[in-house]
């Protein structure tokens, strides 16, 4: 039983700093903070991700060309491109090692308004930490697991940050509803979302990126959205004006 209380909460942490940093404040810029609270959500990657940490600058740039490039070759994450989610998630990360390194020229105007650390990233990005963070959750494990089959959840533990990305772009690009007709494969997972915090709502935020709330229909539920608008409220981040839909 612990191990699975452990492997929920590290999912919902994890999930909350990835949607709510990397996607909604590094890539979209939905809101803004100051130099104190966006070190404290670097810290917080760090801490939640741990060996699948990823850098939020690099993760913004490879998710704007998302955005440009949707189910198009040059797109850094679709399952247009890929034929099954292991290997969307293999090109996923050299898509995004690629950028990070600077193997991969992004053009200046994509660059924009992204929060960077690089004393923090080379710190936190290299493999020191990732097989030290690897340690940590064995240990974890043989603490906590009371079953075999647990040690099941251990891959993806480590992985867990490529995991959930994984998740999100490769089942809102292939199963889904969708609420609005586009001219890519976005749709929406769940109808009603407690798992991606809001994420599933793929077919929304590709109609509306520079909305805060990805929910648009009466029984949709955006747990991001709602942790945002708690944060706004204890000033910890300032909401930008929402667009008119």
């Amino acid at each position: 039983m612990g191990i699975l209380i452990f492997f929920v909460l590290h999912w919902y942490f994890s999930l909350f700093f990835q949607s709510v940093f990397h996607h909604r404040y590094a890539a979209h810029n939905l809101f803004t903070m100051s130099k104190f609270w966006e070190r404290t959500f670097f810290f917080g990657c760090f801490l939640t991700q741990g060996s699948s940490y990823i850098s939020a600058y690099s993760y913004g740039l490879m998710h704007r060309l998302h955005h440009v490039h949707t189910d198009k070759p040059e797109d850094p994450h679709s399952p247009h491109n890929d034929p099954n989610p292991f290997l969307l998630m293999w090109a996923t990360r050299n898509s995004y090692f690629n950028i990070y390194s600077g193997k991969t020229p992004v053009e200046d105007k994509y660059r924009k308004n992204l929060p960077e650390w690089k004393a923090f990233d080379t710190i936190a990005h290299n493999w020191i930490f990732r097989i030290i963070w690897i340690g940590i959750y064995i240990a974890i494990y043989a603490t906590l697991a009371t079953a075999w089959w647990q040690w099941l959840l251990l891959p993806i533990t480590i992985i867990m940050g490529s995991f959930q990305g994984m998740a999100v772009n490769w089942w809102a690009h292939k199963f889904g509803y969708e609420n609005f007709k586009m001219t890519n494969t976005s749709k929406n997972i769940l109808p009603f979302d407690l798992i991606f915090w809001g994420e599933a709502y793929h077919n929304n935020h590709h109609k509306y990126p520079a909305r805060a709330n990805n929910a648009n229909r009466w029984f949709e539920w955006d747990m991001g959205y709602q942790s945002m608008r708690l944060l706004n409220f204890l000033g910890v981040i300032q909401l930008k004006p929402q667009p008119i839909q």
